[in-house]
């Protein structure tokens, strides 16, 4: 992929060991920027079982349980490919609304994907994937989250700025899912 990966966590730890074949990682996040794009991809883990996490991620119609940046969502539509979702960012990012598709969601394999369509922000043809991948961390059930995206690079920003920003973003909404799915995983006692 065009933009270097992101890597967020401890992807080296000793104690982690991944249960998922190369295959299907790439499967889902090939992404072919053109000259005028960027693309890149971050993952990070999670010390909770795939379907604590996946119970989260799934939800189209309400990123605002784990997304610190989103303040309200709207869907038109039933959950399934082809929903749209009107979001309401909070300050913090130089965005105020986003509008957005659902392009991919599959239970089984634990994977999501949306389109912007619109807004008021900068990231045009924005298109991100999501998948979840069980591992071992620690000798318990945990959860290696991936997340790739290709974005047109604005006028005035390089790639490497434009990458930089959604990783950090990006980042940013992997910690808050990581921390909301560890205290809903103890709240269960499982």
């Amino acid at each position: 992929m065009d933009g270097g990966v992101g890597l967020s966590g401890d992807a080296s730890g000793s104690h982690r060991r991944l249960l998922m074949e190369p295959e299907n990682l790439c499967k889902h996040h090939k992404h072919h920027p053109r000259d005028n794009q960027c693309s890149s991809v971050v993952v990070d883990h999670i010390r909770v079982p795939v379907h604590v996490v996946w119970s989260l991620v799934r939800r189209f119609d309400q990123p605002q349980k784990y997304k610190p940046f989103v303040s309200r969502c709207v869907v038109r539509g039933d959950l399934e490919i082809g929903s749209v979702r009107e979001i309401n960012v909070k300050s913090g990012l130089p965005a105020t609304t986003s509008t957005e598709r659902l392009e991919l969601l599959d239970d089984d394999e634990h994977v999501l994907g949306i389109r912007i369509l619109g807004g008021d922000h900068r990231l045009q043809n924005y298109s991100s994937v999501v998948t979840l991948h069980p591992e071992i961390i620690e000798g318990r059930p945990g959860t290696t989250v991936v997340e790739s995206f290709v974005v047109d690079v604005p006028d005035g920003n390089t790639k490497d700025e434009t990458c930089f920003f959604v990783e950090a973003v990006i980042k940013c909404n992997l910690k808050s899912l990581a921390d909301v799915c560890e205290r809903l995983h103890a709240q269960q006692g499982t």
